[in-house]
């Protein structure tokens, strides 16, 4: 099992480096750089690739609407030359909010176009002859009747240093997580509960892997929670610390009937807690919705607690598939950030 953890640029982008740095020399395995409607994700990876020399640096996620699949092919093969084979590459379809709302680009056939990006990307780095896709989504080159009818195949100039990038899929609906575990080296979920990931996904995962191609070897999966180690009741306190996060996706990313993280509480059994945590939160009643999170969602998606306690989680994330454990070191009983990492790494073996 590796340990991940997604970058947090408290501080900047130089203070964020740094610590990815220090976090690299107590044996972080890989970063997850998010990009959601702030800075660019790329831009930063690839200061990352230079302040680093052996963690692997992961996009967390690219969404797909927002570049075109071969744009999206040509950055992770400029990321992973400058990093010199570390980079991963997460893509996903966010949500209406962010995609419609900042990019102006309509939410539309979110399983087709992954399919068929990963598909191009991955044509492209193998960069075996000129790239022609007839998808139903993207065609490549465009049909005269879409254009002027002057391109031709192309084939990437460059020489990608790699011909097959890992690709991660963010995926939570049932079709989605299908997808990911049928065409993806690695599926990325969120608010991750081992023990019922079963009930949730268990189907969904069988039913890709039975369509999988034995090519890609088996499905990696990142997923964990805050991390804290110790007996106090400061310790346990850190678990609160996610609850503004999770009042936010299940009750604000999205409307009703179209919170995709809503749905995944309500499977979890939760579904009377995120009705009510919709409600308040789309009202404006943020720290309502967040006092009514669930302590045993907060607990049971996170490694807080006694050094006993956390050796379980790590043991019941593994047990789960989790070959990625995915943290974030929270300071408590005395322990620092780094110190927690060296605890951790101690503890997954």
């Amino acid at each position: 099992m590796q340990i991940s953890t997604f970058l947090g640029y408290d501080g900047g982008f130089q203070e964020a480096a740094r610590r990815v740095a220090d976090y690299e020399r107590v044996g972080l395995d890989l970063v997850w750089v998010a990009e959601a409607y702030g800075f660019d994700g790329p831009s930063f990876m690839g200061f990352l690739a230079a302040r680093t020399e052996r963690v692997q640096i992961a996009s967390g996620i690219l969404p797909i609407y927002s570049r075109t699949p071969t744009l999206i092919a040509m950055t992770a093969a400029g990321l992973d030359a400058l990093s010199d084979g570390r980079f991963q590459l997460g893509l996903g379809a966010s949500g209406p909010q962010v995609i419609e709302g900042w990019h102006g680009v309509p939410y539309d056939a979110p399983i087709g176009r992954t399919r068929e990006i990963v598909e191009i990307c991955r044509a492209v780095w193998a960069r075996e002859a000129p790239l022609v896709h007839e998808g139903r989504y993207y065609q490549l080159p465009l049909p005269a009747g879409r254009g002027t009818g002057l391109g031709k195949p192309l084939k990437i100039i460059a020489h990608p240093l790699r011909p097959r990038i890992p690709v991660w899929l963010a995926a939570l609906g049932e079709r989605n997580v299908a997808l990911a575990a049928e065409v993806a080296d690695g599926w990325l979920p969120i608010l991750f509960i081992p023990e019922r990931a079963d009930q949730v996904w268990g189907a969904s995962l069988r039913a890709g892997r039975a369509k999988r191609d034995p090519a890609l070897g088996p499905l990696q999966i990142s997923a964990g929670g805050l991390l804290a180690i110790g007996d106090g009741d400061d310790v346990l306190a850190v678990r609160d610390l996610a609850r503004p996060m999770v009042a936010l996706y299940v009750g604000g990313m999205g409307a009703k009937g179209r919170n995709f993280y809503n749905d995944l509480a309500c499977r979890y059994g939760f579904e009377k807690e995120a009705a009510e945590i919709q409600d308040l939160y789309l009202a404006g009643r943020k720290k309502e919705a967040e006092a009514l999170v669930p302590d045993e969602l907060l607990a049971l998606t996170s490694l807080v607690g006694p050094r006993s306690w956390v050796a379980e989680r790590v043991a019941a994330f593994r047990d789960a598939g989790v070959t990625h454990l995915q943290v974030t070191p929270v300071p408590a009983a005395g322990r620092d950030e780094l110190g927690l990492l060296e605890e951790l790494r101690q503890l997954v073996g």
